[in-house]
């Protein structure tokens, strides 16, 4: 695992098609959206502070954004690239990736 130093911080990535249907969710979601890419920047892709983080199958992690929606990334080991690869309702996430 990458360790954090004064200078390491993450890449976050979010696909084209991610960043186009944020535009469309909820502001407060949106916001806390861009916090949770703040925190994964700067501390990485452990989030225990956000609501029901959990590390699910192969690399991927997700935590609630609020009550409704939540957000899953791909994190690798050794890596420092992050990929986000949904943002939406909790109803339709893809937790068995």
């Amino acid at each position: 695992m990458p360790r954090k130093g004064k200078n390491l911080v993450y890449a976050v990535k979010i696909s084209r098609q991610w960043a186009r249907k944020l535009k469309v969710l909820p502001t407060e979601v949106q916001d806390l959206f861009e916090l949770l890419v703040e925190d994964l920047h700067e501390k990485g892709p452990f989030r225990t502070e956000w609501p029901n983080y959990s590390p699910l199958k192969n690399d991927y992690y997700h935590c609630h954004l609020n009550r409704n929606w939540v957000a899953v990334w791909e994190w690798k080991t050794e890596s420092i690239v992050i990929r986000v690869e949904y943002v939406g309702n909790r109803g339709k996430a893809p937790y068995a990736k």
